[in-house]
């Protein structure tokens, strides 16, 4: 993230770390050399003044606001910064009209970067009040999300804007800005040292977030006054897993723990397992997933696999948190190592297929009940035999030669 090694010397206590250090430079800026290393897009772009609206798009501590600061100063223009969390429609309509006015008053105005954090959080409407005004340069606008914004943001306002995706920070890149918080705090007169352990623990424990880091920091000198990995483990009152159950991480997690599953590797799967649960997922979600992993994936392979979820589901159901995870790993550890074969789950698809393609297609009238005088008379039911009838005598006859259940286990 975020960082300036040349903080200026306010008062320790007057704001947090992490804001005192907030670099106003991108030489000060550690992190996202993709972005603004010698000749990368957004360095290029500030350097000739090239502004325009864009979107961040990375996770939590990795520099979005700082960069659009950084942006905004660099080109010279007033810098707006709402919540999309707290702000609704109202503010955004004043930020429209303070600049029309202003605009109206001086040709060579220039037109403010309005900053949206979080915009993710903006529902339709709000987005599309934006559209008039971004494209007609009334301001400039930088979003920033932690989500995939090809989802949550509307598709006008992404194609009117830049993405640019800044990545999760480095052990190198944390350790310097560690390293760099550690000399603001000697020239504050509050000299601190970190042992190896301590460092280490930090750096893990930050996860690429900067910000995390910075506040762990934090919150140890303002509690303890100094900085040992017990006080440092001390200042947590939990550990926060980035786990928002309707973005990207919830989805990603689920999809490594099916693919896990899939690849039959029991130890990744406990892992990924393991992570939802610590998350606070809700083992309802887990369970039915595993019933219909048992169907889709392992299927009959190994038919006893849907009585092994379906009980799980159960146990779920009837135990809840924290005892219904020790039901859920051997559920997990059952089906990853269980053999496996789709052919019930590919062949009702191509059967799927088949019925979107010809639609209701004639029933052989061998196959139809015949209940009355008059259909069997017609040929209902007739040459029907519960055995020696092939494929296609029982399939339509625009069906022939069709065949849905294959790669049957032997």
């Amino acid at each position: 993230m975020v960082f300036s090694a040349l903080a200026q010397t306010t008062s320790y206590a007057a704001a947090p770390l992490a804001a005192l250090l907030r670099p106003q430079t991108l030489d000060e800026f550690v992190g996202q050399t993709h972005l603004v290393g010698q000749g990368k897009p957004l360095r290029v772009a500030v350097e000739l003044g090239a502004i325009f609206s864009m979107i961040f798009w990375g996770p939590p501590g990795v520099g979005k606001t700082t960069l659009a600061r950084i942006i905004a100063k660099q080109a010279g223009r007033e810098f707006i910064e709402v919540s999309a969390v707290s702000a609704g429609k109202a503010d955004l309509k004043a930020v429209v009209e303070k600049s029309q006015q202003q605009r109206g008053l001086s040709e060579s105005y220039l037109a403010p970067v309005l900053f949206i954090d979080e915009i993710h959080r903006f529902n339709k409407a709000q987005q599309d009040f934006l559209l008039p005004y971004v494209e007609s340069g009334v301001m400039v606008l930088i979003g920033a999300t932690t989500e995939n914004p090809s989802f949550e943001v509307i598709a006008a306002l992404l194609s009117r804007s830049r993405v640019f995706v800044l990545e999760a920070l480095t052990e190198t890149d944390l350790a310097q800005i560690m390293q760099q918080a550690l000399l603001y705090l000697k020239r504050q007169g509050k000299v601190q040292k970190l042992t190896a352990e301590a460092k280490a623990w930090l750096l893990n424990f930050s996860n690429g977030d900067a910000r995390k880091l910075l506040t762990i920091m934090d919150n140890a000198l303002s509690l303890y006054q100094d900085l040992s990995l017990e006080n440092l483990k001390n200042s947590l009152q939990s550990q926060h897993l980035n786990y928002d159950k309707a973005g990207d991480s919830h989805y990603d997690t689920i999809s490594a723990f099916i693919k896990s599953l899939r690849a039959s590797q029991p130890d990744a799967a406990l892992y990924y397992l393991a992570r939802m649960v610590e998350a606070g997922e809700d083992p309802i979600f887990i369970a039915r997933r595993l019933v219909v992993f048992a169907s889709e994936d392992v299927g009959l392979a190994q038919p006893t696999a849907l009585v092994v979820a379906n009980a799980v589901f159960r146990a779920c159901e009837t135990i809840g948190y924290p005892e219904c995870a020790i039901n859920l790993a051997q559920g997990v550890a059952y089906l990853a190592r269980a053999p496996k074969n789709r052919s019930a789950y590919d062949g009702l698809r191509a059967a799927q297929a088949d019925v979107r393609q010809f639609g209701n297609a004639m029933i052989p009238l061998r196959m139809r009940n015949a209940p009355t005088k008059l259909m069997k008379g017609l040929g209902y039911g007739e040459g029907y035999s519960m055995y020696g009838l092939t494929p296609d005598q029982c399939l339509p006859t625009k069906l022939k030669g069709r065949r849905y259940l294959k790669d049957l286990p032997k």
